[in-house]
């Protein structure tokens, strides 16, 4: 079994010994993505809507880099600082979702990287 790290500047720089995703024959593993602009380093600290829009953005370009879609994932873990913004976040995220939507979980945490609102990682399967 072959292991390709799939690294771009489309998504945000790992900030630690990690990689932004990584490939191993059919299945495409993206570690947890948070609200960061990987263009300007910005992080996105506004609604829960922007920030999850952006984490989707940044999970959308690493499974393109892949040679994958959307419809290619397959399960997502979801991790919110309050499950007051479920909610609110689970409308964005549906809206990336026009087939069949992913297994997930969605969790309160204590805490996440920079204190952001919400933080998605995914693994996406080429069919």
């Amino acid at each position: 079994m072959m292991k390709k790290q799939i690294q771009i500047s489309g998504a945000p720089a790992p900030v630690g010994p990690y990689s932004q995703a990584i490939m191993t024959e059919n299945t495409l593993y993206v570690s947890g993505q948070i609200p960061l602009v990987p263009s300007t380093g910005q992080l996105i600290t506004g609604s829960i809507e922007e920030a999850t829009h952006q984490v989707m953005k940044n999970i959308i370009a690493l499974v393109e880099e892949a040679g994958l879609s959307v419809e290619n994932i397959v399960k997502c873990s979801i991790f919110l600082k309050s499950m007051d913004d479920f909610s609110k976040m689970n409308d964005v995220y549906a809206s990336y979702f026009s087939n069949i939507p992913p297994a997930r979980e969605t969790v309160q945490v204590a805490k996440l990287p920079l204190d952001v609102s919400v933080e998605i990682s995914c693994i996406a399967v080429k069919f």
